[in-house]
């Protein structure tokens, strides 16, 4: 009767009823029988327990909610092989059956069985063949030198500012501040009295951080000015006498690549390089391959998404 119903209510099935029309359960009572004592009063099925559990993880519920699902759900009593007046048990049955898992290794010996059941259902395969690989993607921000990234960052935390808390700029900003960061910043490599700019850029970026840092109790620092203070750290440092000096590779060092800000646009980019030659600003999106020979492989290109006619038929999932 239970089956009879489960079946007319739900024609296309659900998750419980797919564990039990598969798998025909994934455990049985049998493979409990190390965990109990031979005397003692008979117990619930620790079979049903353990799917339960299953079931509750799969579907999020809590102790409460999947004791509540095995008592009233229809799919619920047909996966468990449940007659439909069973009243089910108490919540607290699940925790005392969470603890008797948790000793020893019986989830690891649980675990090998259900994948030993998954495997002969054709859920789970062998392991195939992998390969992993990756492919070079380009941020969506300027190629910046060192100088152009503190001015950028500079103007960019600027019209932050400007537009949440323009108050705070008042007696900071003054004409000259509008001619050096009023436009996109544009210096090219070889810039006319570079050290007078990374000085001058310097000052700036400091004196704007100081004036944020003393307002902080009406203004939070957006995250323009949260990359500017990155960039200030990565570029600049004091020397012994506390004056603002610029980072080089023999002065206080640089940081690695894999840290350092490259745009104050896109704080996650990153100065990437593979090998000796190829170089840029982005990611590095990592594919990996999977294929059962002697079948042809398929390569996933990025973007591809796996649509028909986009590759050769599939021998196996790529996935990046």
């Amino acid at each position: 009767m239970t089956a009879q119903i489960a079946r007319a209510s739900n024609p296309a099935g659900t998750t419980a009823m797919w564990v039990r029309d598969r798998l025909d359960g994934l455990w049985s009572d049998e493979d409990f029988a190390g965990w109990y004592p031979r005397d003692g009063r008979p117990g619930l099925s620790p079979a049903q327990l353990a799917t339960v559990c299953v079931l509750q993880f799969l579907l999020g519920l809590s102790d409460r909610q999947a004791a509540e699902a095995v008592r009233c759900r229809i799919d619920f009593k047909y996966a468990l092989a449940m007659d439909l007046d069973d009243p089910g048990f108490h919540p607290s049955v699940l925790a005392d059956f969470r603890e008797r898992l948790a000793q020893d290794d019986r989830a690891d010996r649980l675990l090998d069985l259900a994948l030993a059941r998954l495997k002969e259902a054709g859920v789970v395969r062998e392991r195939t063949t992998q390969r992993t690989d990756s492919t070079h993607v380009l941020a969506a921000v300027r190629d910046l030198t060192r100088l152009e990234l503190v001015t950028e960052a500079v103007r960019a935390a600027l019209e932050e500012v400007a537009r949440t808390a323009g108050h705070l700029l008042v007696g900071l900003v003054d004409e000259d501040w509008g001619r050096r960061y009023g436009r996109p910043v544009r210096l090219g490599k070889n810039p006319t009295r570079p050290k007078t700019r990374i000085l001058a850029a310097g000052d700036d970026a400091c004196r704007l951080l100081e004036r944020l840092h003393r307002d902080v109790a009406s203004y939070r620092p957006g995250p323009q000015a949260e990359a500017l203070r990155q960039i200030v750290v990565q570029n600049y440092h004091r020397d012994a006498a506390g004056r603002l000096s610029w980072r080089t590779a023999d002065d206080n060092g640089l940081p690695p690549s894999a840290s350092a800000i490259v745009s104050p646009y896109d704080t996650t980019a990153r100065y990437v390089r593979h090998g000796h030659i190829i170089r840029w600003k982005g990611f590095a999106a990592h594919l990996t391959e999977t294929s059962t020979p002697p079948a042809t492989n398929r390569r996933c290109q990025p973007g591809d998404g796996g649509r028909p006619g986009s590759a050769p038929p599939p021998s196996g999932r790529a996935t990046g």
